[in-house]
């Protein structure tokens, strides 16, 4: 379950499709809007993405977390559009046997997600706006 979504992300609904009953872990990262970066007060936030290649690697991602962890499942949904502050902008689900796999596939999923996948934040302030890349 590999998405790019405009609306609201429903974390539970992820989660609810992703456990089974031989998970012993199920492991959810929400990355949300802050109200602050390098200094200044952000007003909101706009993601672009060139998408059908961001679903490519956000799949790519996971294909390598369940090769490199001893995991079952990973779905990474990331919001597109406009997102006002506290929103969940990404989702990483992860279900394994055992917690630890879970969490370090989590961190692997959105540490490959700031590097590798096309999507763009720009952050608005009260005095202008910039895009920010890479691993902020």
């Amino acid at each position: 379950m590999f998405h790019l979504v405009r609306e609201p992300i429903e974390i539970q609904k992820i989660a609810d499709r992703i456990q089974r009953p031989e998970d012993g872990a199920v492991v959810v990262f929400e990355g949300v809007v802050r109200n602050h970066s390098s200094g200044k007060a952000v007003r909101f936030l706009e993601y672009d993405a060139y998408e059908s290649m961001a679903i490519k690697k956000m799949e790519e991602i996971g294909t390598r977390a369940k090769k490199e962890f001893a995991i079952r499942d990973i779905a990474i949904v990331h919001r597109l559009g406009h997102m006002d502050i506290g929103e969940c902008s990404v989702v990483i689900v992860v279900a394994s046997a055992h917690r630890g796999p879970a969490f370090e596939a989590c961190r692997f999923a959105i540490d490959q997600i700031k590097e590798i996948v096309p999507i763009w934040k720009k952050e608005f302030y009260e005095d202008g706006e910039v895009w920010i890349e890479g691993s902020h």
